[in-house]
């Protein structure tokens, strides 16, 4: 699985704090050992669902997973304390891996860290910075992970290239002979695929020491820093899934990158997108390899181990057998480079510049006077003089004598064949893994597990009550006294209808005419739909009478010395009745662009959309129970296998929410 990075994480938090600031935490569920998702329920009613996996990922998601029956302390714990709280802000600290979620409860701003390095960690901390609860406990030699300390967060790991000046950069060539892809890793912390993407825009080898890098390369280095910084924003980002000639997904970033422009990219609109179909995919393959007993996955993960450690063998006899060259290279040529070395120090101690020996040695140079003619250049920071021996060019340490130089370059080409003869002994050790695992291979056909099912993306109209008429009319209804408010203040419009039960404690029900005359019939679905969603249900009632008026009927001017409480309003003028409306509702499920949903509404209406459908009435079964069954019946009526399984696997609360508030019962006609 792919680490994120702090360029990753730092485009990740800006997305999810401009989608998810005022998102108030409905619910919060714990997936297995490292993961939670929080379902959150934004501003006007659209929900979204976070996904949060210790050291690994984080993103929204689109997919619906199945929840665990019983919820680990831990997520009980953090329901206690964060549900229906509002996310205040989510941030990035100091570029770090680690990510913040401020929520706001009553009592206090509390803070979900997120730890996206190493093992990983997530950390409830409460308003006065304590902590409260942790995926993981432990105790460090910087800080602890103890319940009731203060929280403290972790060393930095590199710097922050945001605020990085050029002359910072000399600090690369203080690694010495590290490669120059490690050393700007290490010290900017934004990690090897970065570091890599830096020197190619750079035109820099990675592998290259990085004591050898010159002004114009770390000038090339901090230039190509700034354009990656300007595009690994949200507000040029560019985010892809890179993918093989064998489509396989390789890697995932918020921009193009020039070191997949050998790859197919798959565009997104937003990073989170591409995180999410990236990891629902990578978990796919994981479970495919759970379900073969790991042997597929591990025999490649294994092969690609091998290949790893044939490379490592290769450069280390390479590495081996370039310092042994130098080494006696030194000694083949030992009284010339010495006399090199002393003179330099001698004329520098004489009060020369090192400009001056250098320009000095390089006239020399010219004429091909020994040892001159091996002079490359001087790094007055690092006393090293650089020199050039056939087609060897290595470094001399001035600070000490030509012969402890080529001591250190031998001692450097043992260091080589140890590291070689050791990846020798591990190579034999993956091969013989190999062979047993191939031995343990089950004979049965691979085969990939399904990915989760997407989550639907919902219409505006979602938020309320609604169904569409046999004749395409849309009708919605509120579900409390402040949806109630919402609908005839931002919905109504003047051609509209208004339906109203003759019972108190019913909603509003618009019926959205687009100007249009509707039907006899679409006005009577309606009027049933007005009253099967008032409280007659929940009393028990077969039938009900119906209004409906005109919005230039509604008014929330009260008559003097009256109060209208919020969702209430005022009726004016004649009431345009349907009488003794059965309450009855369907519950059925359509196909719709690919994906599974469940509608209900009126028996005439829903009828008119799919033949998969149930009806009920008020009865004597929980709203919960009537949910299980009505899931179980139509999972049975759907002629497709796969749509069966697709929506078996959707939460019960999409077949819940069309079952009115109170009591039913699955009608026998």
């Amino acid at each position: 699985m792919n680490e994120l990075s702090s360029l990753d994480i730092a485009v990740i938090t800006a997305e999810l704090d401009m989608i998810l600031k005022d998102s108030r935490i409905n619910n919060i569920y714990q997936l297995n050992e490292k993961t939670l998702l929080l379902k959150l329920r934004k501003p006007g009613g659209l929900r979204e669902n976070l996904l949060i996996e210790a050291g690994t990922e984080l993103h929204t998601t689109a997919y619906v997973f199945k929840m665990p029956l019983k919820p680990p302390d831990f997520c009980m714990a953090l329901r206690k304390y964060l549900r229906n709280g509002r996310i205040k802000k989510i941030q990035q600290h100091d570029f770090e891996r680690i990510v913040e979620l401020t929520v706001e409860t009553k009592a206090g701003e509390y803070r979900l860290v997120i730890e996206l390095f190493g093992d990983g960690n997530i950390i409830l901390v409460d308003p006065e910075n304590k902590i409260l609860h942790a995926l993981t406990y432990r105790r460090m030699k910087d800080r602890n992970i103890i319940r009731g300390e203060i929280f403290k967060y972790p060393p930095p790991r590199g710097k922050d290239p945001r605020t990085l000046r050029r002359e910072d950069l000399e600090e690369i060539r203080k690694m010495g002979q590290i490669e120059v892809v490690r050393s700007i890793a290490r010290i900017l912390g934004i990690g090897g695929k970065y570091a890599e993407e830096l020197l190619i825009r750079a035109g820099i080898e990675k592998n290259k020491p990085s004591s050898s890098l010159k002004d114009d390369e770390l000038d090339s280095i901090y230039e190509s820093l700034q354009e990656l910084l300007s595009e690994v924003s949200v507000e040029n980002e560019a985010p892809c899934i890179f993918v093989d000639e064998e489509d396989r997904w390789i890697d995932v970033a918020p921009i193009e990158m020039k070191r997949y422009s050998d790859l197919k990219s798959v565009r997104f609109e937003r990073f989170n997108q591409a995180l999410d179909e990236f990891y629902i995919n990578s978990f796919a393959k994981e479970k495919t390899s759970e379900v073969e007993g790991t042997i597929g996955q591990q025999i490649a993960r294994l092969e690609r181990i091998l290949k790893d450690q044939e490379r490592t063998i290769q450069k280390s006899r390479r590495q081996a057998e370039t310092y042994r060259r130098v080494g006696e290279a030194i000694y083949l040529h030992l009284n010339e480079l010495q006399f090199l070395m002393q003179r330099v120090m001698s004329e520098k101690r004489s009060g020369k510049s090192w400009k001056e020996i250098v320009e000095s040695l390089m006239r020399e140079k010219e004429e091909s006077r020994t040892p001159a003619k091996y002079f490359v250049d001087i790094n007055p920071k690092t006393m090293m003089l650089q020199v050039s021996i056939e087609d060897l060019a290595f470094d001399l340490d001035l600070k000490i004598s030509a012969q402890k130089n080529a001591a250190q370059y031998y001692e450097r080409a043992k260091k080589a064949e140890r590291r070689a003869r050791g990846a020798e002994e591990a190579l034999k050790q993956t091969l013989n893994k190999i062979e047993e695992a191939k031995r343990r291979r089950l004979e049965k056909a691979e085969r990939m597990l399904e990915l989760p099912p997407k989550m639907r993306k919902r219409e505006w109209y979602e938020k309320f009550r609604w169904f569409h008429s046999s004749d395409g009319f849309l009708a919605i209804g509120g579900r409390d006294k402040a949806q109630n408010e919402l609908l005839i203040k931002r919905y109504m419009e003047p051609k509209d209808l208004v339906f109203h039960a003759e019972i108190v404690g019913a909603p509003f029900v618009l019926l959205k005419t687009q100007g249009k005359q509707p039907s006899e019939n679409t006005i009577y679905e309606a009027a049933q739909f007005a009253g099967s969603y008032s409280r007659a249900w929940k009393e028990g009632l077969g039938s009900v009478n119906v209004y409906w008026v005109k919005p230039d009927q509604l008014s929330k001017s009260p008559p003097s010395g009256e109060y209208l409480s919020k969702g209430a309003f005022m009726i004016y003028g004649p009431r345009n009745y349907v009488r003794n409306v059965p309450l009855e509702i369907a519950i059925g499920v359509v196909k719709k662009d690919g994906q599974i949903q469940v509608i209900g509404g009126p028996p005439t209406a829903v009828a008119k959309q799919t033949g998969v459908y149930v009806k009920i009435v008020p009865g004597n079964e929980s709203s919960g129970q009537l949910a299980k069954r009505i899931r179980r019946i139509l999972a049975r009526m759907l002629p497709d296998e796969e749509d069966r399984r697709n929506f078996q696997k959707m939460p019960l609360e999409e077949v819940q929410r069309f079952i009115p508030s109170g009591r039913g019962a699955i009608s026998k006609d």
